[in-house]
């Protein structure tokens, strides 16, 4: 029997992921065992997850997966390049998947494989090179650079953002020469970001529906009815604010991605300086050249203490969220082939020590100041008191 291994952030998971899940069973013979890495509380975006990742990792085991791993905040909340190297590095490291299966909206992958073999390629880096000089952002001067060797058609694939994820988990299993097979499903339903559409809706739309106090619109789309508070970004606005405006430049220049060598440390401090709010902050920050997302990734960063100095170059441990009855066979068979620490228990990080356990103690205060982020605010020492779920 093959295993599977999905990378997501299921915020919230929903019928989509069900069905990417199936699917890959399906193509795979019917049998294959899903390793599900999985982001915790802060995700790509800049933001907080919308339930908390117990509860997001229990929805994935009843929405079919085997064993949940957390992908650990400082990939979790990184470029896309970023996020695919750490979490395609943990599930080479368990030692027991097979085959790493993405959605895509090309759905097959040849067109993908073309562009990442160009991303890593000098043309590629010389036509990125100009493009950045020119003035351009870094998504255009990527796109142009692509575009003059591969064409118009060749580099559409950077047109679509899942596409554009699984050339990043194909540049990713290159880099690591990882032994994993990629598998891509074609993506069904809403767009990114999308509305509703054949009997699917985005995880963007659902989020939107729930924060807006009209979870009953989303529950049609989700694989169970939404229940509990939702985090929300709203609730610690100021919070995050009032560490910004304390910033000097050196602090912002020692975040992850702090752009030092572009002379964005400046306009982050001058913005915060200014700014009433933090869309004001990324209003004010905001250029061609310096994109919203990597704007809410920089301040989240800076309000969560996660500098670019204390990121290893791969995950150091295995964090287990969640497991079924096959989960457990799946563990079992890890202990003899994966090199890296693997928790199942909170107090077992304890035994963790140098990187390993610096980034154990981070995500202590990751979740401590995600408990803000609910309505009824959640008191610190989750990381300590959680145990995986066990379906």
């Amino acid at each position: 029997m093959q295993t599977a291994g999905i990378i997501a952030e299921y915020n919230p998971f929903h019928l989509g992921h069900a069905w990417h899940m199936a699917e890959t069973r399906r193509l795979l013979g019917g049998r294959a065992a899903v390793v599900c890495v999985m982001s915790g509380h802060w995700v790509q975006r800049g933001e907080c997850a919308l339930a908390d990742k117990w509860s997001r990792a229990s929805a994935a085991l009843m929405g079919g997966a085997d064993l949940v791993l957390e992908l650990p905040t400082p990939w979790a909340m990184a470029s896309a390049e970023h996020f695919a190297r750490g979490a395609a590095a943990l599930l080479t490291a368990t030692g027991v998947v097979d085959v790493l299966s993405f959605g895509s909206e090309a759905g097959c992958l040849p067109p993908l494989q073309a562009v990442a073999e160009t991303l890593d390629s000098e043309p590629y880096r010389t036509g990125l090179r100009r493009g950045l000089d020119a003035g351009m952002t870094f998504a255009a001067a990527r796109q142009a650079a692509v575009r003059d060797l591969l064409g118009e058609e060749g580099a559409a694939p950077l047109d679509s953002p899942n596409n554009n994820l699984g050339v990043e988990y194909l540049r990713a299993l290159r880099a690591l020469q990882s032994p994993l097979r990629p598998l891509t499903v074609p993506r069904r339903g809403a767009a990114h970001d999308g509305p509703a559409a054949e009997g699917f809706a985005s995880a963007s739309a659902l989020r939107r529906m729930i924060r807006a106090g009209e979870a009953e619109r989303a529950e049609p789309y989700l694989t169970a009815p939404w229940a509990g508070e939702a985090a929300d970004m709203r609730l610690i606005d100021r919070a995050v604010l009032a560490r910004l405006r304390t910033m000097e430049e050196a602090q912002w220049a020692a975040l992850p991605d702090g752009g030092g060598a572009e002379g964005l440390p400046a306009r982050l401090a001058e913005a915060a300086r200014q700014a009433d709010s933090l869309e004001g902050f990324y209003a004010l920050a905001k250029t061609r050249r310096y994109p919203h997302a990597r704007l809410r990734r920089l301040a989240l960063a800076a309000f969560l203490g996660l500098r670019a100095a204390e990121r290893p170059a791969r995950p150091p441990y295995l964090r287990v969220l969640g497991l079924s009855e096959m989960g457990r066979e799946l563990l079992r068979r890890m202990k003899g082939a994966c090199p890296l620490p693997v928790i199942t228990k909170p107090a077992q990080a304890r035994e963790l020590d140098g990187p390993a356990r610096a980034l154990f103690e981070a995500e202590v205060r990751y979740t401590d100041l995600y408990g803000l982020c609910f309505p009824t605010p959640r008191p610190c020492g989750a990381e300590w008191t959680h145990s995986p779920v066990v379906l």
